[in-house]
């Protein structure tokens, strides 16, 4: 469950008309947080992210799943689960007739628990940005020179 603050920002964000991956970034920044503060761990550091995007989508964040070849068809599946339950959650509708289950919540608390720290670490952020960045030139290169054949 995600902390009152954070949807509060969340909520500012989207009244002040920024788009879902901002609203979501609160989210993301919170789970980072949780890593750095030793609550639980992560494998890496597009885990933490897709952690706080999953608690984005459940919080009523209207946040696109990945698109067909960006993300496994297991995480666009989930994606699209995540961003149905948040939507009932925004209607305030009860989002499921079944209670979670305690021994599931506690077996996935308990992995994240084993998970290393440092995917949180700015050195481990520094690189996560710098490769997103990377792969946006990349794909903006190769859209101008599709358009370039496309006008020749």
């Amino acid at each position: 469950m995600p902390e009152k603050k954070t949807i509060e920002r969340a909520k500012k964000d989207k009244r002040e008309g920024k788009a879902p991956s901002t609203q979501a970034g609160e989210f993301v920044r919170e789970e980072i947080e949780h890593v750095r503060e030793g609550k639980h761990g992560a494998r890496n550091t597009k885990q933490a992210i897709a952690i706080g995007l999953s608690k984005a989508r459940r919080a009523g964040v209207e946040l696109e799943p990945p698109e067909k070849g960006a993300a496994s068809e297991r995480t666009r599946k989930q994606a699209k689960r995540d961003l149905t339950k948040g939507k009932k959650t925004a209607a305030k509708k009860k989002s499921s007739s079944r209670a979670p289950s305690p021994k599931r919540s506690r077996a996935a608390k308990t992995a994240l628990k084993r998970e290393p720290r440092g995917a949180a670490s700015s050195r481990a952020l520094s690189r996560q940005a710098r490769a997103a960045a990377k792969g946006r030139r990349k794909r903006a290169a190769s859209a101008r020179r599709a358009r370039s054949r496309a006008e020749a």
